[in-house]
């Protein structure tokens, strides 16, 4: 069975994400970012997230060998810096407003959560590494509106509850 590629991915854009920029350093020590929107919890205890990345990256050997990586959910102020990350390059976090971490890779500044993490596992998963970290640490530097990735577009959720 051959499936529709295009179909698939408008398919899956239907489920409405979170958005958030992962940080790692190089083996230089030099820090680089991407976008992500396939982040999710995987445990309480111990505390474990993961996320996904295209292994046809440019910036996949640097995040998938760091020992650790932060991860910064984004809100709505975050669009520029999210479409900056998002396409092809090495991604420098130069320009960026940041907070430093314990870890080392920054986090991006006014982030609604930040989550240092230790990197547990990685996995090949298709066309995609399966990146498993261990948290660390987090703190919640914001409280503004979530950025949200719905059917190939940036939007916000209503907050009006």
């Amino acid at each position: 069975m051959t499936m529709d590629s295009r179909a698939f991915r408008d398919a899956l854009g239907c489920f409405p994400t979170g958005v958030a920029v992962v940080t790692a350093a190089s083996p230089d020590a030099a820090h680089y970012g991407i976008t992500v929107n396939s982040f999710t919890s995987v445990s309480l205890e111990p505390p474990l997230l993961l996320w996904c990345m295209d292994r046809r990256s440019q910036r996949h050997d640097v995040f998938a060998g760091a020992s650790g990586f932060t991860v910064s959910i984004l809100g709505t102020e975050h669009r520029e810096v999210s479409s900056r990350l998002s396409r092809p390059g090495e991604h420098s976090l130069d320009g960026i407003a940041l907070l430093p971490t314990e870890l080392g890779p920054p986090a991006l500044a006014d982030s609604l959560a930040v989550f240092e993490c230790a990197r547990e596992n990685i996995t090949p998963g298709g066309d995609h590494t399966i990146i498993l970290g261990r948290v660390l640490r987090f703190f919640c530097p914001s409280s503004s509106a979530p950025l949200v990735y719905y059917r190939g577009k940036y939007s916000a959720l209503d907050q009006k509850n």
